[in-house]
């Protein structure tokens, strides 16, 4: 296929954002910030309220997801299970009829025995039964792996912050620092909300969402800059939708074709990547959203970028973003 039939078979995708766009970013801010409003608190009250469902990589225990070659009875099977005399154990079907995910929870019978119990459950299934994955995983690393998923986390958003600070101004670090910061906390509200699993590998989907995240945002902010330069005395509110309108098409067509390499992940992936796809769809939606409503706009509300620059006043729009 030659490259002009390819750019005319995606002809209609590239016109779907028009190069010369003048949408009033600066004075619709307000309805940016107050949607943005909203799925915080949705956020917040649902992690005050439900928490995360962590997975058995931050609670310990034993998870091994089987399958027959026969749709299962799950209450059968429940029984035969609970006669292994292992505690709490919840078996769910996973997927198809014929698959199921046995959860053995942490408790005093199992602590410190977690292989043990999983060679049990994998000798007590019977004939017919493949195992397709095995997890076992003692409280104590399963503690230290939280911890040390929290703090990656938060040092990545805090060095992409920093690295734009010095990069740009220290008020696009300020900005960056928000808007990636929030992106991020969107996703764990997505494994909140939905109560998805929320293990090691949502930790790499966080991570990703953040530099995925930054990568928009510092395309609008070189913008800015670049602008910065050509429009000495523009006002900064001007600036920021003229930058905006300009990196637009390229934001929304990178997000586009970046979801649907991952839909084949959230829709063919199993059970064990639906949570990793989930978060990094919900990450690349949010992530534009707040690169082009949230970040920017927060410029106007910190000391001028240089001397001389005038921010609006609040609820002041502008109308010359060309």
């Amino acid at each position: 296929m030659t490259t002009s039939s390819t750019q005319a078979r995606c002809g209609w995708l590239v016109k779907l954002i028009p190069d010369d766009t003048k949408f009033d970013f600066v004075a619709n801010r307000f309805i940016g910030f107050g949607i943005d409003g909203v799925l915080v608190i949705a956020t917040i009250a649902s992690l005050w309220l439900q928490g995360l469902n962590l997975g058995i990589d931050f609670t310990g225990g034993v998870i091994v997801e089987a399958r027959h070659e026969e749709p299962i009875n799950v209450g059968q099977l429940r029984e035969s299970v609970n006669t292994l005399g292992f505690g709490e154990v919840t078996i769910q079907s996973f997927g198809a009829d014929n698959t199921v995910l046995i959860r053995v929870q942490p408790s005093a019978q199992t602590e410190g025995h977690e292989q043990e119990v999983a060679d049990a459950i994998k000798g007590g299934l019977g004939a017919g039964f493949t195992i397709d994955r095995i997890e076992a995983v003692g409280p104590k690393v399963s503690g230290e792996l939280f911890q040390s998923g929290v703090i990656a986390t938060v040092l990545a958003v805090i060095m992409v912050a920093t690295y734009v600070a010095f990069r740009f101004e220290w008020q696009f670090g300020i900005a960056a620092l928000l808007a990636t910061g929030h992106d991020v906390l969107m996703a764990v509200g997505m494994f909140s909300v939905l109560q998805i699993d929320f293990n090691l590998t949502s930790i790499a989907a966080l991570l990703l969402v953040a530099g995925y995240s930054i990568n928009d945002t510092v395309v609008i902010f070189d913008r800015i800059r670049e602008n910065r330069r050509k429009h000495k005395k523009m006002n900064l509110g001007v600036l920021i939708n003229l930058s905006t309108n300009q990196t637009l098409r390229r934001t929304f067509l990178t997000s586009f074709t970046t979801s649907l390499s991952v839909l084949p992940l959230l829709l063919f992936g199993g059970g064990a990547l639906f949570g990793f796809a989930a978060a990094i769809l919900w990450g690349i939606v949010v992530g534009t959203y707040s690169s082009v409503f949230v970040a920017s706009c927060l410029l106007l509300y910190m000391p001028p970028l240089r001397a001389g620059a005038q921010t609006l006043p609040a609820g002041a729009g502008t109308t010359g973003a060309h």
